[in-house]
């Protein structure tokens, strides 16, 4: 927990008012989140992490300008940045509204309409505490093979998690996915995709937090929808029908996800491991 003397500083160096009340937010699964209500009505968002890395808040706080910049979908703003915490605005929360899957689908859309020629992302960053590296890469079977395949393997291999069978496998997708990705342009996407980091506003409108940004592929982002359950089938209609995606991205799914598997079973642990091995055997055998 950052210290509340030192967050206040900085709080009212920027002309907000006294915090009067510190309340937790139950749900993250990384960071501690508390709710900080000032003596004037205002809240906003105060996030900590005692075991992140040095730039972890500022690689989240790089992603959260990224997202806001290209599309239309609520993002918060950051306040506050600094090694230790982050302040955000505070986006209030209240029920769904009847359009809030459709609004989600066709801003997603939108954001992947950010095109650029290079995958990776301007800076390094997190999925998770897991260390994402984003080189500027051309060839986006490269990116997606050695620097989100390649490098998770290898460090679950390193710490036990993975036999060098298993790695070896890995390996093998790695150098061959063009057999079942069809080329793609890079886009901006969020990264870490699930409804967990999808949050609902005061308004009932959806909003992104918890980024894990770079320039990627879009069927990829689509698939880690659909990793824990899935979205609201309104969600995919909206998007569908406001993009050019594929029709068939649903076969590659479990491809693009098992980038987000092995970073799982990196971050927590061999339950992970059977899912991670059904996959690997489904396209390396």
């Amino acid at each position: 927990m950052a210290d509340l003397t030192t967050v206040q500083k900085c709080l009212s160096k920027r002309g907000f008012s006294k915090i009067d009340l510190m309340s937790p937010i139950p749900g993250g699964c990384i960071n501690e989140i508390n709710r900080l209500t000032l003596n004037k009505g205002h809240s906003l968002i105060l996030k900590t992490n005692n075991n992140r890395p040095p730039t972890f808040f500022a690689a989240e706080a790089a992603g959260l300008d990224a997202l806001r910049r290209a599309c239309s979908l609520r993002v918060p703003r950051v306040i506050i940045l600094k090694e230790d915490f982050l302040v955000l605005e505070d986006l209030g929360n209240a029920p769904a509204t009847a359009n809030y899957w459709h609004i989600l689908g066709e801003g997603l859309a939108e954001l992947h309409g950010n095109i650029k020629p290079d995958f990776g992302f301007n800076s390094d960053n997190y999925c998770g505490l897991t260390p994402q590296s984003n080189p500027p890469t051309a060839d986006g079977f490269v990116f997606f093979g050695q620097f989100c395949l390649l490098a998770l393997g290898t460090k679950a291999e390193g710490m036990g998690l993975l036999t060098s069978s298993d790695l070896h496998a890995i390996e093998t997708i790695a150098h061959n996915l063009p057999r079942w990705i069809p080329a793609q342009p890079a886009v901006l996407i969020h990264g870490d995709l699930w409804s967990g980091n999808v949050h609902c506003d005061k308004k009932g409108q959806p909003a992104l937090i918890d980024p894990a940004c770079y320039w990627g592929w879009a069927e990829a982002e689509l698939s880690m929808t659909m990793l824990f359950g899935g979205f609201d089938r309104q969600f995919y209609s909206a998007y569908e029908s406001a993009s050019d995606i594929a029709t068939d991205w649903r076969e590659r799914a479990p491809l693009y996800n098992l980038y987000h598997l092995l970073n799982h079973l990196v971050l927590f642990g061999e339950g992970y491991l059977a899912q991670v091995r059904t996959v690997v055997k489904r396209y390396s055998g």
